[in-house]
């Protein structure tokens, strides 16, 4: 079956308002997230491969040397499905979209 990278995407500035809310207001998304995460997994747990996690800062390595470099991704997943459609509908509801403050999951398959 083919299988596919989910990476989740945050926008910086939409990272800094959610942290720039109260810790009463953070902590009750972190809660209802957290556990909408969980059930999602549960839910789509014949499909996943590698849970992957959530990443941080970046370290970009050139033919010029190393230096630090920023992107909006925040996290993976490895996911197999039938098809490139199918794997995409597993992500519609997702809490990194639906309740988290994530700009979106981009997924593209393993080329063989």
């Amino acid at each position: 079956m083919p299988r596919f990278l989910a990476v989740y995407t945050m926008k910086p500035q939409d990272l800094a308002s959610f942290r720039n809310l109260s810790k009463a207001e953070q902590d009750a998304i972190d809660a209802a997230g957290v556990k909408e995460w969980a059930a999602w997994e549960e839910r789509n747990a014949s499909s996943i491969l590698d849970r992957g996690g959530m990443v941080g800062k970046t370290t970009r390595i050139t033919k010029d040397g190393v230096v630090n470099a920023s992107n909006s991704i925040c996290g993976y997943l490895v996911v197999e499905a039938e098809s490139a459609d199918t794997a995409v509908r597993l992500f519609e509801d997702h809490p990194h979209i639906t309740i988290f403050p994530g700009e979106g999951v981009d997924v593209m398959p393993f080329m063989t």
